[in-house]
Order: structure tokens, then C-alpha cells, then sequence
């Protein structure tokens, strides 16, 4: 933002009027009402802390954002379940590892797959799915315009093939 200052600053003091427009007759004013509660920048950076607002009921754990305590709002429900939950398990911390090498091991695999599939996706050259759709697409055109071509010069495909090899000089002039 300093930058930007300094900038306008240089360019306002070094330009010419050449290129100023006339003064308005009106010259407007924008007025904008501010309300602030901090006077200065000192004042609201004492405001703000630096710490990270923690758990409140784990102060070891970071505050969430969003965080809501829903066992708390419905207590009082009779239909909301906090103790025995149907399929509610506790794991220990081997169980809890093994798990996590078991999952880090199947997400490596899909990893490897998306980024080859994404791969062979990229590729337009060589035996891909979508260089045989450029090939189909192209040949179908070219087949289209040789047979328009045929049917409006009376000229046919091999004949068309070999005038455009002796325009191309891979043929030699009939003399």
C-alpha cells in the first residue's frame, strides 16, 4: 500500500497539465461517515491477541470454528442419544495406528491410479483413447470432403490422391 502512495505521489508531481481535464463547475465530495472504535492502529493491535483461542473442553486442542456443542442443546430432547450410541466403538491406539497405515496404504494406491489415469487423459500422441478419437474424427472428415469433392469435380479419391501428390512434387510432370 506504501508502495501504491508513493507511486501515485511521483506520477501526480511529474505529470503535465497537458493531460488534465478542465475543473468541473460542481466539484463533488464524497462524505462518508466512519464509526470506529479503535483511534489508532496501536489501540486495535492491543485488541487483537496473538494466541490461538483454545478448546474450552480440551484446553491441549484448538477452538474450532463452528464448533457446537449439540449434546448440550439437546439434553433436554428425550429422542437425543448421548451415552450407549447404536455403532459407537472405542479404539485403542494400536488398533487406531494399524487402521491408519491400512488406510494411508489403499490411499496411495487410488492416488497412483487417479494420477495415471490423469495422465493417459492428458496424452494426445500414441496409442491413447483420445488420439484414436482425433484419428476417427479426421478421417471422417476428409473421407466427407473427398466424396463432395468427387461428386462436384467428377475427379475420384485415388485421382484426387494422386493430383495432390504431383501438386506436392512427390510425383513427377507428364510429358
Amino acid at each position: 500500500m506504501q508502495r501504491l502512495t508513493l507511486l501515485l505521489t511521483a506520477l501526480a508531481s511529474t505529470s503535465s497539465t497537458a493531460f488534465v481535464a478542465p475543473a468541473a463547475t460542481k466539484p463533488f465530495t464524497i462524505t462518508q461517515k466512519t464509526t470506529s472504535l479503535y483511534e489508532t492502529a496501536a489501540e486495535k493491535a492491543e485488541e487483537v491477541s496473538d494466541e490461538p483461542e483454545m478448546n474450552p473442553d480440551n484446553p491441549n486442542l484448538p477452538a474450532l470454528k463452528g464448533d457446537y456443542d449439540w449434546d448440550a442443546e439437546y439434553a433436554a430432547d428425550s429422542d437425543w442419544i448421548t451415552e450407549n450410541v447404536p455403532g459407537k466403538i472405542v479404539v485403542g491406539d494400536v488398533e487406531l495406528a494399524a487402521q491408519v497405515t491400512a488406510l494411508s496404504k489403499i490411499e496411495e494406491k487410488y492416488r497412483k491410479v487417479r494420477q495415471d489415469e490423469e495422465y493417459t487423459e492428458a496424452r494426445i500422441i500414441g496409442w491413447v483413447p483420445k488420439a484414436e478419437i482425433y484419428n476417427s474424427r479426421f478421417a471422417m472428415f476428409f473421407l466427407a470432403v473427398g466424396l463432395l469433392t468427387e461428386y462436384w469435380t467428377g475427379i475420384t479419391i485415388p485421382g484426387q490422391i494422386e493430383e495432390m501428390a504431383r501438386v506436392g512434387g512427390f510425383i513427377g510432370p507428364d510429358f
